[in-house]
């Protein structure tokens, strides 16, 4: 292999791909980059197994086409330290290549290309589909803090896809939180629906630029693609079925609170500083134009209450909440107002944008009450 490339531009393309690069994995040779060259494009692969980003970048001039596995660590690593300059990477042995500047030259080694693992996308059988790109970003970053840590239920650490004839809604729970995100952008023939395991859609959120129109999506059984640019995700999916989020979804909660988000979040904030370290109850005493929240911790004897002005309509009603899980879907909301809809102490409540919101249908939350004393 004989290339002379941008220093820069193939440190952009490392870097693109290096999210995939394992810290220490039981195949020693996927801690390097799989570089392909062909014509003047250079393909770059990173992968963990679970996990495969790839990516094209345009190469000055090919002097000869080659394959080699190339260490991810000391690759990005000099990369760097280049001010941006033609640098040409020339394998010079069985086993090293040298990377040469204007001023001079670093000699790495290289490990045969045969030696990495083959990256298997979807098959014959693959749905495919086309996300904006934009309301992928944002699907994600409206649902994925409420993803789980559950070894024994598989498929609540990822993300729901639940692909319909009119929408697609993107789904997360941890069994005391849910969020609900629906595009109409994103329609199929028929239902089809997989589920997304955090840590690519995490990297999908952090990755895909805001000048990306589109994402092509094809899933099958097995393992997902997404496409945009010159690059490409491979990830394995979370094999099992995901709970029935729609039953659990309240339709007849007939307390309601109309309050603006800001207001509601930085009250919970500050009272909650005084909330019980291991339990992080707060208490809602809601009336008609008012509401209270409160929190104690009577092993520190400290406690502290908020009295606010709202819109509220319904019996009166007093309600515990874990802090942290009302913090969490209240930042993720971009709303001005919000509204929550109660039925009574012991079942969820719904927190959506208020009506009038531009997004009200996009986003819904709801979360579990606690028993308060």
């Amino acid at each position: 292999m004989k290339l002379i490339i941008s220093s820069s531009e193939l440190l952009r393309g490392v870097m693109a791909v290096s999210k995939a690069i394992p810290a220490k994995s039981a195949l020693p040779i996927l801690e390097n980059f799989l570089f392909d060259l062909k014509g003047n494009i250079l393909e770059i692969t990173a992968s963990d197994s679970e996990l495969t980003l790839r990516t094209q970048i345009e190469v000055e001039n090919t002097a000869e086409e080659g394959r080699i596995a190339v260490p991810a660590k000391h690759m990005m690593d000099l990369l760097k330290e280049l001010p941006d300059q033609p640098l040409t990477i020339n394998t010079t042995t069985e086993s090293s290549f040298v990377c040469s500047w204007s001023s001079g030259e670093s000699t790495l080694p290289y490990f045969p290309a045969e030696d990495y693992p083959e990256i298997n996308g979807t098959d014959d059988t693959a749905v495919t589909l086309q996300f904006p790109a934009q309301s992928l970003i944002e699907g994600i970053s409206s649902t994925i803090y409420a993803t789980a840590d559950d070894e024994i239920r598989p498929a609540m650490n990822g993300i729901l896809f639940d692909i319909d004839i009119a929408s697609t809604t993107l789904v997360a729970s941890d069994s005391h939180k849910l969020i609900c995100y629906t595009t109409p952008d994103v329609k199929a023939t028929e239902k089809a629906s997989f589920i997304l395991h955090k840590k690519p859609a995490a990297i999908l959120k952090a990755i895909i630029g805001k000048d990306a129109e589109t994402v092509d999506i094809a899933f099958d059984s097995k393992n997902a693609t997404f496409v945009f640019g010159q690059t490409v995700v491979i990830c394995r999916l979370v094999v099992g079925k995901y709970p029935k989020y729609r039953d659990v979804i309240p339709q007849n909660n007939s307390n309601i609170l109309k309050i603006d988000r800001a207001l509601l979040l930085n009250t919970v904030r500050r009272v909650s500083v005084c909330a019980n370290k291991a339990s992080n109850h707060i208490k809602f005493d809601l009336k008609p134009g008012s509401i209270e929240i409160s929190a104690q911790d009577l092993g520190f004897s400290i406690a502290a209450y908020e009295k606010m002005q709202c819109q509220y309509d319904g019996e009166p009603l007093t309600i515990g909440f874990k802090s942290p899980f009302i913090i969490e879907i209240l930042s993720n909301m971009n709303c001005g107002e919000i509204v929550m809809k109660f039925l009574d102490s012991k079942r969820a409540a719904l927190i959506v944008p208020a009506e009038e919101e531009a997004d009200s249908e996009k986003i819904c939350g709801i979360i579990m009450p606690i028993m308060i004393s």
